[in-house]
């Protein structure tokens, strides 16, 4: 797969018209379906369920990359099978028996991620890091699209790469909030293998070039 690898947010999609908003991103440099599961406790807001991740898995023709932000994430796995995900991310800060919850999601066929809040240390990962393909890095506090980049994550992004190479370890650090022309070449340079765009996607006049424009930013672009 060609980097970075880029997934469009569907949480910003118009939801009336969802079927057309999915066949975009079919036809667009996308490499991944990014589907954003909150509960209103974990996180501060809902989204939705098993029916709209099946609706999307009947039409999409790439994976989907699905996030959850919810309390006990664990006892959903097979759900999320069922319904259509390919890639599952777990909270490190929702998950108590995270080494089993990562297993239960290797074991549903599924590759497994695990997603950490703005003030959680990568220095946390440590002891997971040869178990996952992905660690879903919050740049903004979860729960609401639309929210200013924190500028640390550039900092954290850096250590998480360096924690990788030196385990040896293959999993992709993918990047969710406030990515946009600004943030993602420093992004990219600073570790970053995958990017998740929603507002700055769907919000724009033309959401498939500006999904090309992510597409063909380089990871050798130098961090100002």
């Amino acid at each position: 797969m060609n980097f970075p690898i880029i997934a469009p947010s569907v949480l910003s999609a118009d939801f009336a018209n969802l079927g057309r908003d999915v066949e975009m991103i079919n036809n667009s440099e996308a490499d991944w379906f990014h589907v954003d599961v909150m509960d209103g406790v974990f996180v501060p807001n809902i989204s939705f369920g098993f029916p709209v991740i099946k609706s999307i898995k009947k039409l999409a023709s790439k994976p989907l990359d699905v996030h959850l932000m919810i309390v006990q994430p664990e006892r959903y796995i097979k759900d999320f099978k069922d319904a259509g995900a390919d890639i599952l991310s777990v909270h490190i800060e929702a998950s108590t028996h995270l080494h089993r919850t990562i297993g239960a999601i290797k074991e549903n066929g599924m590759k497994a991620g695990v997603a950490i809040n703005p003030h959680t240390s990568v220095s946390q990962l440590k002891d997971v890091l040869m178990d996952i393909d992905v660690v879903c890095m919050m740049s903004v506090n979860p729960g609401f699209g639309g929210q200013k980049f924190i500028e640390n994550t550039y900092k954290k992004c850096a250590e998480l790469k360096a924690m990788i190479n030196e385990c040896g370890s293959s999993c992709l650090i993918e990047i969710d909030g406030g990515v946009n022309d600004i943030t993602a070449p420093k992004l990219l340079a600073s570790g970053a293998d995958v990017l998740v765009a929603g507002n700055y996607v769907f919000a724009s006049n033309n959401p498939s070039q500006t999904i090309a424009m992510l597409k063909q930013i380089n990871k050798s672009t130098t961090i100002a």
